[in-house]
């Protein structure tokens, strides 16, 4: 049986109750520390604006990064690329089983 585990999470200087599974929490915490030095950095950038303003500049940051990365791990091209491998390389061995029966 799975116990949840019980964890405050401080993020832009609030508190959030979880239940998480334990081998999350490292990555639960690691997340809000991201979130947090983000946050820091656009408080000492732009001291006129307030907590939601940088975090929704950290999570349109965060989010910029994240399509980045699903854009270079785009795999459908190489998929496409084996399709047609595969596809001749099927033709290529039928051809071949056909010339070593005549």
């Amino acid at each position: 049986m799975d116990e949840k585990l019980s964890i405050n999470v401080n993020v832009a200087e609030r508190l959030y109750p979880l239940k998480i599974d334990r081998d999350d929490e490292e990555k639960i915490r690691r997340a809000a520390k991201l979130i947090n030095d983000k946050v820091i950095l656009y408080k000492q950038r732009y001291s006129d604006k307030d907590v939601q303003d940088y975090l929704a500049m950290a999570a349109l940051q965060f989010v910029i990064k994240l399509i980045e990365c699903e854009d270079k791990t785009d795999t459908s091209e190489f998929v496409s690329d084996l399709k047609d491998l595969d596809d001749w390389l099927g033709s290529f061995i039928g051809k071949q089983n056909m010339s070593s029966f005549k």
